[in-house]
């Protein structure tokens, strides 16, 4: 098998397993979303640090911490990128457990536009004029649903904003996925600790209170969140950027379909029209990739 084959199994695998996740979720809905958040953080930490340590790169991560403690910058950036993609989790969770699937599908549609904006704002990246259009058309989608429908997507916007910010904070500081993600939960996991002990002492825990089933899914939680970004990483190694564009709207699209079809959302006219601009922006935004992509290519075969 090829290594663009590989890269592109891997990269469905991590997105089909982002796409899937409200199923786990929902397993355990009776759980308050912060102790699932605070949970997921703990659990992340230690099965990435165990997977490092079977993978034996526990001398590159330490390194890695070293690297940042002498510079402060990065070590304060990291830092903030961990509170943020916390923070992506935790309204995803809620969105998931409070019936706002659809949203928190639409907040994934939009993040790759976002995304395009911030890098036009923090790293003066040109856009194409079709990318613009899909920008304005997304804008008038969401525009449309505030307005007209008198629901602002504020949950979508806010998993679309906290993730592309995450994207800008770790394009700033570039880490090896697994190394990375280990680092950012044991920087937060202080953090998690102490919350996990305020829950303790004011509300009751479901972790060893309700039922052994409960327990293996917030511990299970730290394995749901470490597979797909291991598999994110590999196939972002082995496939170029634009392809890797196209196969992550099978994420939203999935949360989509089960939002719709299994736990029967409303989907009214308002929600229709808003994706409709949302996957025409897509399409229009995917088409320009594409373009640029061969483009590329032409210019390096000619240059050969």
């Amino acid at each position: 098998m090829s290594e663009q084959k590989k890269g592109i199994l891997f990269a469905m695998g991590a997105y089909f397993m982002w796409g899937i996740v409200p199923l786990f979720w929902k397993q355990i809905d009776h759980v308050g979303s912060m102790e699932i958040l605070v949970g997921r953080v703990i659990w992340s930490f230690v099965f990435t640090a165990l997977f490092i340590l079977i993978i034996r790169q526990y001398k590159e991560t330490i390194a890695d911490i070293k690297i940042l403690w002498k510079n402060k910058k990065n070590f304060i950036l990291l830092f903030i990128a961990a509170v943020v993609v916390s923070i992506n989790w935790g309204i995803f969770i809620w969105a998931v457990n409070n019936e706002h699937l659809l949203q928190a599908s639409l907040g994934y549609y939009i993040n790759p536009l976002i995304s395009v904006l911030f890098g036009l704002i923090f790293f003066k990246e040109k856009i194409s004029k079709a990318t613009t259009v899909a920008v304005l058309i997304a804008a008038f989608g969401v525009g449309y649903q505030a307005f007209l429908g008198g629901t602002i997507p504020w949950v979508s916007l806010a998993l679309a904003l906290s993730f592309a910010s995450y994207g800008v904070i770790k394009k700033k500081i570039p880490l090896d996925a697994t190394r990375g993600l280990a680092i950012e939960t044991l920087f937060i996991l202080p953090i998690a600790i102490i919350s996990y002990i305020y829950l303790m002492q004011t509300t009751e825990i479901a972790f060893m209170h309700v039922d052994w089933k409960t327990n293996l899914f917030l511990i299970g939680s730290g394995i749901v969140t470490a597979i797909p970004l291991i598999f994110f990483a590999k196939g972002a190694q082995k496939i170029p950027l634009y392809l890797m564009g196209f196969i992550q709207f099978l994420s939203p699209t999935i949360s989509l379909l089960l939002g719709i079809f299994l736990y029967k959302e409303p989907f009214t006219t308002t929600e229709f029209v808003t994706f409709l601009c949302i996957w025409l922006a897509v399409f229009i935004f995917s088409a320009a990739k594409v373009q640029e992509a061969r483009k590329q290519h032409v210019a390096y075969a000619k240059s050969v």
